[in-house]
């Protein structure tokens, strides 16, 4: 087993991606604590893990919130000892419509989950990391760090800066055991995108709407996939990768194990503008 003893902590676990990916660390040994803001979705992830033989536990967590992060990281280490892996997978898709039309407060808020959200989990559970000299974090970046969808500026804006949060953290920790990578999971078809292709169709966002309606017909990226790259990341075959973005989509990941000082040597897997000359 790929991560056996290993302590996962899972934000958004309770569906779609989160949810797969806690399956999927099932399957491969580790224990897990799962966080989401929904109870009830809580306790049937808890009861699917369980079924297939992992120790968890349920933390219902509000992200935006760092008392509930600081609670969610506590609890964590109380019963378990240590934590291993963090996924910050929680999220949402935010408004949708020209900037101009935008709801301020939803806009706000898709900042507030997308990216402080990840802000304040890391935070929480960094000591717990740097205390037992290592550790794995897994932030979502999204399909819209990578794209720029019109109609989806807070979308698009959280998860571009997800990525480059990403970064930042992967060089402040770097020496410390910590590898810090981003997954971006492709368009998956989970609730999300069902309710994005309806506010899309509402919002008149036609390309999101049709996108959404690939998406939901079975065009979009496999959730498998997503969860299969979310292991590779949290295992120790990605080695020493930090700092990288990584597309379940796109990426041949399961080739990448050869070429990782390659890449940790470029500019590969970044936001960065690879392959243009550096104005002076």
């Amino acid at each position: 087993m790929k991560l056996d003893g290993q302590v996962a902590v899972i934000t958004g676990a309770g569906r779609g991606i989160g949810r797969a990916i806690a399956l999927a660390y099932a399957r491969e040994g580790a224990k897990l604590a799962l966080a989401a803001r929904s109870e009830p979705e809580l306790q049937e992830a808890i009861s699917a893990v369980s079924e297939l033989g992992a120790e968890a536990i349920a933390v219902p967590t509000d992200v935006t919130s760092q008392k509930d992060t600081e609670r969610l990281a506590h609890g964590v280490v109380e019963r378990f000892g240590r934590i291993d892996v963090l996924v910050n997978n929680a999220g949402n898709s935010g408004p949708i419509g020209r900037l101009q039309g935008n709801d301020v407060a939803d806009w706000v808020n898709t900042i507030n989950v997308n990216l402080t959200g990840t802000f304040l989990v890391c935070r929480a559970v960094i000591p717990a990391m740097l205390g037992q000299s290592g550790g794995k974090i897994i932030n979502l970046s999204g399909a819209g760090a990578a794209n720029a969808w019109s109609n989806m500026s807070a979308y698009c804006s959280s998860k571009a800066a997800v990525v480059r949060l990403t970064e930042v953290l992967a060089q402040e920790l770097e020496g410390r055991g910590i590898m810090v990578n981003a997954l971006g999971p492709g368009s998956v078809h989970t609730g999300m995108w069902d309710r994005m292709t309806q506010e899309a169709a509402q919002a008149g966002a036609d390309f999101i709407h049709q996108l959404g309606l690939r998406v939901t017909s079975g065009g979009g990226a496999s959730m498998d996939e997503c969860a299969e790259l979310a292991v590779w990341l949290a295992s120790d075959e990605s080695g020493p990768l930090t700092g990288r973005l990584i597309s379940a989509a796109t990426d041949d990941f399961r080739g990448l194990p050869p070429r990782i000082s390659e890449i940790m040597a470029g500019d590969a897997f970044t936001l960065r503008r690879v392959g243009l000359e550096r104005a002076v």
